[in-house]
């Protein structure tokens, strides 16, 4: 068994193998016409549930083959332009050369005996996005495994600088459209179930501030600890910008933490267009930033950014066999003291190979395609007279709705809606997402894909609309 240990004396093999599989991706991606064949659940599971993991193939040729029936065939491909679902991204191809390295060298970024360059890298790159956003000499950051830790992490933060005697008192303010990973964090972090206060958005789905105002009053006048505004820099459903200088104002004025989840937006900090639609960020005491959705990068590769570096010292504790405190006194660079993980991948090698071939400015091009698409997009299902859009695009996401021009039950309408999405999905011709928007049923695009056209997504409302109109049709003959 020795002989599948990567090292000296199986490189060749190693070349070989990798070359093997490479060449069965690259001959899928090239054959790929829909982002889903459609399969079941019900279809695909006994594929898997027969195969006896006690039982190996021996063979690398054949355990690709088996690969190719219960996972390459039926996978959900993003880099298709009619996937227009969630917020996964095409990747560029410096980043996948990056994953192959960094997965065969499988560095662990937790101590700098365990990965050397690679911790240099890696803090060269939290400084380049810090320097990116505006945060200040003092910046600091540490990758983690995607945005619901970023937010997690940097909420952590704000509990401990709150320095409240009790938890019972501490309060989150956040849009009533913020991430879910907003919650999630404040019941991790023992906070009260209405711990996390919701202010309502206007039209175009940003928090408002006035609304913020008041209740960031009523906190103070009630003898409780305003301990955080999240502020999102592009919303899951809408991909809308919260007013962040008129949030920093606020934060400021009552001396409340500013977090700025920009998991999506991040892209912006790369546009050579639309830099300005997140004007305000530099404010913010801690940002989240999602490179594996708008910089193009394999899942996953996020980071948490602070102003300040000394308020990381909150996730650091120190072991005798990992970190002791003198590597500090040493200025030993441990990624570990800032970090909720341990060990931890060097995601961080896939942006560095991708700013080092492409540049920001091929990245900020690319996203800047996105955001021009949905512009069009939008303009698209205005027109049409099938659909209602909710809100014009900040981002690249577009939310929309069936609507029959012969029935007026909204909650039937519902049930078309839903439908089509489903059919739609089962067909493999096209995946989109969905929400719900004031307790109502809608589909939704997130463009990510620059190959995306707007032909694409004209084909696509008028799946949508065939799918709903047959459900409505048969509905009517179940009916009579």
């Amino acid at each position: 068994m020795r002989s599948h240990l990567l090292n000296d004396t199986t490189a060749e093999q190693y070349r070989r193998s990798v070359t093997e599989g490479v060449e069965r991706v690259a001959a899928k991606l090239a054959a790929t016409d829909r982002p889903f064949t459609g399969i079941s659940v019900d279809t695909l599971s006994p594929r898997i549930d027969e195969i006896d993991l006690d039982q190996p193939l021996h063979d690398t040729g054949a355990v690709l083959d088996e690969l190719e029936d219960v996972y390459l065939r039926d996978a959900i491909y993003f880099h298709h332009p009619r996937y227009l679902a969630h917020l996964n991204c095409p990747v560029v191809i410096p980043a996948v050369l990056g994953e192959a390295v960094l997965s065969a060298v499988n560095s662990s970024l937790d101590t700098w005996d365990q990965s050397a360059g690679g911790t240099l890298i890696e803090r060269k790159l939290i400084d380049w996005t810090t320097e990116r956003i505006g945060l200040g000499p003092a910046a600091d950051g540490v990758f983690t495994s995607g945005g619901t830790q970023s937010n997690l992490q940097a909420l952590l933060l704000a509990r401990e600088e709150a320095k409240s005697d009790s938890l019972a008192k501490l309060r989150i303010f956040a849009s009533e459209v913020s991430h879910f990973s907003v919650k999630k964090s404040a019941k991790l972090l023992g906070l009260d179930q209405d711990a996390v206060v919701s202010i309502p958005v206007d039209h175009d789905k940003r928090m408002q501030t006035v609304a913020l105002a008041r209740e960031l009053e009523r906190c103070a006048k009630d003898g409780l600890v305003p301990m955080a505004v999240v502020a999102t820099a592009g919303t899951t459903d809408f991909g809308s910008i919260d007013p962040l200088p008129e949030i920093a104002e606020l934060c400021e004025q009552f001396g409340t933490w500013m977090h700025v989840d920009a998991a999506y937006g991040c892209g912006l900090l790369a546009s050579l267009k639309h830099r300005d639609r997140i004007s305000g960020i530099e404010r913010a005491d801690s940002v989240t930033v999602d490179y594996h959705k708008s910089f193009f990068q394999p899942v996953s590769s996020s980071a948490v950014l602070v102003r300040d570096a000394a308020t990381l010292r909150h996730a650091t504790y120190h072991a005798e066999y990992l970190n002791p405190r003198r590597m500090v006194e040493e200025r030993i660079p441990n990624q570990v003291d800032k970090s909720l993980q341990t060990t931890r991948r060097f995601d961080a090698l896939k942006l560095w190979m991708t700013l080092r071939t492409m540049g920001a400015d091929g990245i900020g091009q690319l996203f800047d395609e996105v955001c021009e698409l949905a512009r069009e997009g939008w303009r698209l299902i205005a027109a049409d007279p099938r659909f209602d859009v909710v809100v014009e695009p900040s981002l690249s996401t577009l939310v929309f709705r069936y609507i029959p021009a012969a029935v007026t039950d909204p909650a039937e309408i519902d049930r078309a809606n839903l439908y089509a999405r489903k059919a739609l999905f089962a067909s493999g011709d096209a995946i989109v997402a969905g929400t719900k928007v004031g307790g109502r049923h809608y589909l939704k695009f997130t463009l990510l894909n620059p190959e995306t056209q707007a032909s694409d997504i004209a084909a696509v409302l008028d799946l949508i609309a065939g799918h709903a109109e047959q459900y409505l049709g048969e509905s009517l003959d179940r009916a009579s």
